[in-house]
């Protein structure tokens, strides 16, 4: 890793030491509306909304050379004409010095050439939808220079498959002119494509957007023509606008749009400037006077500042709901920040916008949607609430749900995935938990399809739905695939049984009979009870293989994941679930988490399956179609990986759920980082196992649900502080070694600053708790404890200390 970066001092930032990364290493700048990725050196895209639907730049998915096109900046010197860019893309020019500063929404690119440094930090403010390239020069030469600035990105302006895929056609439509008055460039579609795929129907509307691009300097020059700008058989590395020093000051009104405007600056020696391009959204009605008032607002060099000030201290704040101290520093740098960074974006952008997930077809993901919310119930249990409430209305009537949904036109897509709708009870029971509050569930939203139910129905129709969905035997058809969307075909026919959605369905129960006995719903609690004993019992006499927990069986009722296979004898989760679940006590529990660590493990963690499929099986499905080692077919999945974590932690196997944890962290490339190749500062979604020659190889980083499992592993049940529906549970699950750890939590509107003593070496177990100054019995802060309630007074910070032993 240290080969191409590392972490700030402080872990708020990642370094990034050269531009020439195995991979772009990528970030998210975004108000949650304006959204934008941007990688190390300038590339990515930006969008309002949906990054389908509202794409506002272009990012060519497979260009060469990669990571193109971006925002870029191009610095001209009069003297002799030469020109490069202070982020190394797209010219390539050997810079002097090169430093990309990653942090929490915002990222900084520092550089110097020819003796003048350059510094440009990208981010979107708060509250207003554009982005802002905050840019300064410094002259360190001993002569004057006189600059030619050149702004520029590729404007798509509107659907982003459309532009894509039939680009000849759509570009009829885009018109960009410069407002010389105001200066401001502006650019819009009179033909939009919304709220839809690929299709021959013709919209009859123009894009509810126009784009705006300005600069707090003087304008002298502009472009809306790429061809104008670019010129004939060039490319982004060597415009001939920039080549000559000149734009064409061209608008278009038909043509592949662009988005440029030039600036000239002069600086003595020593001398700086600073100033800023802006480039955002305004609605279509008015555009012109909301686009100026948004302008002059941001040509303001000390609004700019201040507003990049408030980004990072709100970013902190929401980090600040959980920060730990633990003996090992890579876990404390992915606790207090990027590990909680990470979240926060996969819960705004599920897997719809990424290097990997390209924003064109998927939408919102269901099951994604329900446990992203795991991160960001800590501290902003509101968007969480909201975030249900939208879920819920994308659910039927009958309980069953859309596995994928568009917000932006209440769209959706559903397919009959057996463990979809059961996520939706998962998310509203974490946040109870988290929050407290149970008036929620007396609130009503509508079916998709008609009436509507209060939160609490909603979560006990999509338990009734799957339960409605078990064969004979008691157990889950498996329909077109559960969690491991690529074992697709053994249960076309409706005669395949999934034993993970099984698990998943007696943990679901299990969950709601502890809400149910807490709501003081008694029938429910006792129908639901009698369910989760009926579907363990299947699961033991069904599905045990001896060893380990069979995967499943096809429409023939032919097993996999059993040792009678020759293939895929063994799979990940149904070992993790059978324990998370509680299906599997005592020997069963013991013997199926030994078969991981004896079949699956690898030195980046627990692999998927064993042995990868080297057979294509058309009545399995995709994973046969997947090479050995890779995807759903063999690799380290991180999202599956964290479920084992969480196993051994429920078995107070301490070492080995912690040797897992370390060993999946991103920071551990396991081979080399030329090899791991993506960012060493968020999980991916897998890295290739041993069974392919390309072992140590990582993908589809960012948009993960491995993040939010991974945190709830750390500091939910290794450091084990936990919350519940009564109020906060202490129970650590550490390595013998930690003889120290602390954790302030926020919890309910108070801040816990928890301290843990480990004087005798234990791997789990609670022998003290005090709550400030008070010994408590057993390990559960209780805030239904009238006492405890009165020791913790009207104090916003209850001090707990914690001494662990038998």
């Amino acid at each position: 890793m240290k080969r191409y970066g590392a972490f700030s001092e402080d872990k708020k930032e990642f370094v990034i030491k050269r531009p020439d990364t195995p991979l772009p290493w990528v970030n998210y700048i975004s108000n949650g509306r304006y959204n934008g990725l941007i990688s190390n050196t300038g590339g990515g895209f930006s969008f309002y909304l949906s990054p389908r639907d509202s794409r506002i730049t272009r990012w060519r998915y497979n260009a060469l050379p990669v990571d193109r096109p971006g925002r870029y900046l191009y610095i001209r010197d009069e003297e002799d004409g030469h020109y490069w860019s202070p982020t190394w893309q797209p010219t390539e020019t050997a810079l002097d010095f090169y430093e990309c500063r990653h942090g929490v929404y915002y990222t900084t690119i520092q550089s110097e050439y020819r003796k003048l440094r350059h510094e440009i930090t990208y981010f979107v403010p708060l509250d207003d939808d554009l982005e802002i390239w905050r840019v300064r020069l410094e002259n360190k030469n001993d002569r004057t220079i006189k600059l030619n600035l050149f702004a520029f990105v590729e404007l798509c302006l509107g659907h982003a498959l459309v532009d894509l895929i039939n680009q000849p056609n759509d570009q009829h439509f885009n018109e960009v002119f410069f407002n010389r008055q105001k200066q401001i460039l502006f650019a819009s579609k009179r033909y939009w494509v919304r709220y839809q795929g690929a299709t021959v129907k013709q919209a009859n509307e123009a894009w509810d957007r126009y784009v705006f691009m300005a600069s707090s300097l003087p304008v002298i020059g502009w472009d809306g023509s790429k061809n104008s700008f670019i010129g004939r058989w060039r490319s982004e590395s060597n415009p001939l606008a920039v080549e000559r020093g000149a734009c064409a000051n061209s608008e278009i009104t038909a043509g592949d749009a662009v988005g440029v405007l030039q600036m000239n600056v002069n600086l003595a020696p020593g001398q700086s400037a600073d100033f800023a391009v802006l480039l955002g959204v305004v609605a279509r009605h008015n555009f012109e006077q909301d686009g100026v008032a948004i302008v002059q607002k941001y040509r303001d060099m000390e609004m700019v500042d201040a507003e990049l000030k408030r980004l990072k201290a709100y970013w902190q704040e929401y980090l600040s709901h959980v920060q730990a101290q633990t003996p090992d520093e890579d876990m404390n740098a992915m606790l207090n920040v990027w590990n909680q960074y990470q979240t926060s974006v996969t819960f705004r952008f599920s897997r719809d916008a990424s290097y990997y997930h390209g924003g064109l077809l998927f939408g919102r993901g269901f099951r994604d949607s329900c446990q992203d919310i795991m991160g960001p119930v800590i501290p902003r249990p509101q968007w969480v609430k909201e975030r249900i409430v939208e879920m819920s209305q994308y659910q039927f009537a009958d309980g069953s749900v859309f596995h994928l949904y568009h917000p932006l036109s209440g769209s959706g897509e559903k397919t009959g995935h057996s463990d979809t709708p059961l996520w939706l009870p998962l998310a509203i029971m974490t946040y109870l938990k988290e929050s407290g509050d149970f008036d929620f569930l007396k609130q009503k939203t509508p079916f998709y399809d008609e009436g509507q139910a209060s939160i609490l129905e909603h979560l006990f129709r999509a338990i009734d739905f799957s339960l409605g969905q078990l064969t004979d035997r008691y157990l889950p058809r498996f329909g077109p695939g559960d969690w491991n969307d690529t074992l697709d075909y053994l249960g076309r026919k409706g005669k395949g049984e999934s034993v993970w959605v099984a698990m998943f369905l007696a943990y679901i129960l299990k969950e709601t009979v502890e809400l149910c006995a807490y709501l003081k719903l008694n029938a429910e609690k006792d129908r639901y009870a009698k369910e989760y004993q009926k579907v363990k019992e299947s699961i033991n006499k069904y599905a045990w293989d001896g060893d380990w927990y069979i995967r499943g069986t096809n429409d023939r009722g032919e097993v996999i994941g059993s040792a009678q296979n020759e293939e895929g004898k063994i799979f990940l989760n149904t070992q993790t679930w059978a324990v998370i679940s509680g299906v599997a006590e005592g020997e069963r529990a013991q013997k199926c988490m030994a078969a991981v660590q004896k079949y699956l493990d690898t030195p980046k963690g627990p692999k998927i399956l064993h042995p990868a499929y080297t057979k294509i099986d058309p009545e399995i499905g995709l994973a046969t179609r997947c090479v050995p080692g890779k995807k759903e077919n063999g690799a380290v999945f991180n999202h599956p990986v964290s479920w084992a974590v969480l196993a051994e932690c429920l078995l107070g196997r301490a070492e080995r759920a912690y040797n897992i944890y370390k060993r999946a962290l991103p920071m551990n490339p396991v081979v080399d980082i030329d090899r791991y190749e993506v960012e060493p500062y968020v999980y991916a979604e897998y890295v290739t196992s041993p069974d392919h020659p390309t072992f140590g190889q990582a993908s589809h980083s960012w948009l993960t649900g491995s993040a939010v499992w991974m945190l709830r592993d750390a500091v939910d049940y290794i450091l084990g502080v936990r919350p519940t529906y009564r109020g906060l549970l202490i129970d650590p699950c550490v390595p013998a070694d930690w003889k120290e750890f602390k954790i302030k939590r926020k919890f309910r509107g108070k801040t816990y600053r928890i301290e843990v003593e480990n004087p005798s070496g234990k791997n789990k177990g609670v022998a003290q708790i005090e709550v400030n100054g008070h010994s408590i019995a057993g390990n559960l802060i209780d805030l239904k404890n009238d006492q405890i309630v009165r020791w913790l007074n009207d104090d916003p910070v209850v001090c707990v200390k914690v001494v662990m032993g038998a």
